[in-house]
């Protein structure tokens, strides 16, 4: 006979995931001890662990490097706001696509009468050390999600419960700016999983690749690196574009932090611990 006073939050998260066709909750059960949800012969919420150590340092280390990654990418990119495809490409050569913005060489017609200061230098030094950061912070975290099973138990979806309704619910329901419940804030949906999936073994290595790929340094060593995207030129727009669907995950992941709950969600990834909401 289990202690009555116990309850569990993951049974009432499952059944309102299988009504709503949600995928179950990320986590393990969380358990509170004591009457609705409190420690006995205490007034206050008992803490419950929510995330391991190791995600919570990979998560702003992560995050840190991004940043980083985010500011001398921009810095880069406007000293050339040109685009080619293959493996060379200059102001004399024909631009497959050009952003519409000023550039901080003189040498690069962007159509303004000025230029921009040249932060050039440090931004690629910076940029190149922020890289390797994210590289080695994003190695770790895949060798423990691996090795804990943590991607597939708390990432992998439950393809048997997907449907297009449930899908179109999952992506529609935040565009309303409703808080969702706690059961729900505390779970994945499936397309959450997918997109985390998605930025963990598609975009997160893609823009590595191709950033290794601008590197004569490293092309002299792995020529295949760079040969099978096309050329240097068409490394450096695919790495554009993966950069810019990173920066919409950042933006979207920031919304629904917001949506759920930023204190006690920004709070949860840095003591690991969650609070009962009280009854």
């Amino acid at each position: 006979m289990g202690n009555p006073d116990k309850f569990q939050m993951e049974s009432r998260t499952a059944v309102a995931g299988h009504e709503t066709g949600d995928a179950p909750p990320i986590s393990a059960p969380v358990q509170f001890s004591g009457t609705k949800g409190r420690a006995a012969g205490t007034d206050s919420p008992r803490l419950e662990i929510r995330h391991a150590a190791l995600v919570r340092v990979t998560h702003w280390l992560t995050t840190i490097a991004l940043l980083a990654l985010l500011v001398t990418g921009v810095e880069i990119l406007i000293s050339h706001p040109r685009f080619y495809w293959g493996e060379t490409g200059n102001v004399n050569t024909r631009p497959l696509f050009t952003l519409r913005i000023p550039s901080s060489r003189g040498t690069v017609p962007t159509g303004y009468g000025y230029v921009l200061p040249d932060q050039n230098g440090w931004s690629r030094y910076l940029h190149f050390e922020s890289a390797w950061i994210a590289v080695l912070t994003g190695l770790l975290y895949v060798a423990f999600g691996l090795w804990k099973g943590h991607f597939r138990r708390n990432l992998l979806p439950a393809f048997s419960g997907v449907s297009p309704k449930g899908l179109a619910s999952a992506i529609f329901r935040p565009l309303r700016f409703r808080r969702p419940s706690e059961e729900e804030a505390w779970s994945y949906n499936v397309v959450q999983r997918l997109t985390y999936l998605l930025v963990v073994f598609v975009l997160f290595p893609l823009v590595i690749w191709t950033g290794l790929a601008m590197s004569p340094g490293f092309t002299s060593v792995v020529p295949s690196a760079v040969t099978l995207l096309g050329g240097r030129q068409s490394a450096r727009t695919i790495h554009f574009f993966v950069s810019g669907c990173l920066v919409l995950f950042l933006l979207v992941h920031v919304f629904m932090v917001c949506l759920a709950g930023f204190r006690n969600r920004v709070g949860a990834m840095i003591t690991g611990r969650i609070t009962p909401v009280k009854e």
